[in-house]
């Protein structure tokens, strides 16, 4: 069925699309990846956790509330700031909060910069149909950099903790010991940003894009809103970076330039 310029999709036609994973199984079947169960499980905890943010995005869409709006944008940064520690091999005391704290201000600070800044909707920041999807996109990606950027440098600074160890002896400070590792971090968390920038258009078409020009939006139209959300998204993405490899770089190190490597465990062990 077509409504307003987009075609609305039946339970089928869903089901039809699921049925493309069976494909997935055989390549698994056939070469013994063992990966059945983990494609199973994935396939419908993405199903479940999509309807669910469906009637609760339908929901606060009808609400129209300010404290709705702020509710569930709070809730969706706690998920991604403790998702970007989870993906991580090594943890340290307070690395959830570093990881939450980052979150939190780049992707609050460049969302409200594109509605208040770019949209020029400063007076209706809060309503859900631009709040919530520019938040989560920018969410999404922030957190693969946090995440990218605190492992690279948890990974540095343990295979580098002898020449690092050794700077310090030789009377460097924590960052001009430090200074390699972070830099290498920062740069691995913005990495795969860039890289998508670079083939957006020509390589593949983002998401945001792809919806608008499926639901009748002209494109021009639809290329201007995916640059705009490409430059918040890339801005997040450094944003949030740099601020947990810094706020990581001054847990590791204390104020008598010292190394305090005992901080840094394998996940799972205290």
């Amino acid at each position: 069925m077509t409504v307003d310029g987009y075609i609305e999709l039946k339970a089928w036609q869903v089901a039809i699309a699921a049925s493309l994973v069976l494909l997935n199984a055989a390549i698994s079947l056939g070469l013994q990846l063992g990966l059945g169960r983990s494609l199973v499980v994935a396939s419908m905890r993405m199903v479940v956790q999509l309807l669910l943010i469906g009637y609760v995005l339908r929901w606060v869409f009808q609400s129209d509330s300010v404290l709705t709006v702020l509710a569930l944008a709070v809730i969706m940064t706690i998920i991604a700031g403790v998702a970007a520690v989870r993906r991580t091999e090594r943890r340290y005391p307070g690395v959830y909060w570093a990881s939450s704290v980052s979150v939190l201000v780049s992707s609050w600070l460049v969302t409200s910069f594109g509605i208040a800044a770019v949209l020029q909707k400063a007076d209706t920041w809060y309503e859900p149909q631009y709040a919530i999807p520019i938040l989560g996109m920018i969410l999404g990606n922030t957190l693969n950099g946090i995440s990218l950027g605190l492992n690279r440098l948890e990974d540095e600074l343990v295979v580098h903790r002898n020449l690092v160890e050794m700077s310090l002896t030789l009377g460097a400070t924590s960052w001009e010991a430090a200074r390699g590792p972070v830099r290498q971090a920062v740069r691995t968390g913005m990495i795969p940003m860039i890289n998508s920038m670079m083939v957006t258009g020509i390589v593949s078409l983002p998401g945001m894009m792809t919806g608008q020009l499926l639901s009748g939006v002209s494109p021009l139209q639809a290329v201007k809103y995916q640059i705009v959300i490409m430059f918040l998204i890339a801005s997040g993405t450094a944003l949030g970076t740099v601020g947990v490899v810094l706020l990581s770089f001054r847990r590791l190190f204390n104020r008598n330039h010292q190394f305090q490597s005992g901080l840094l465990t394998a996940a799972g062990h205290k």
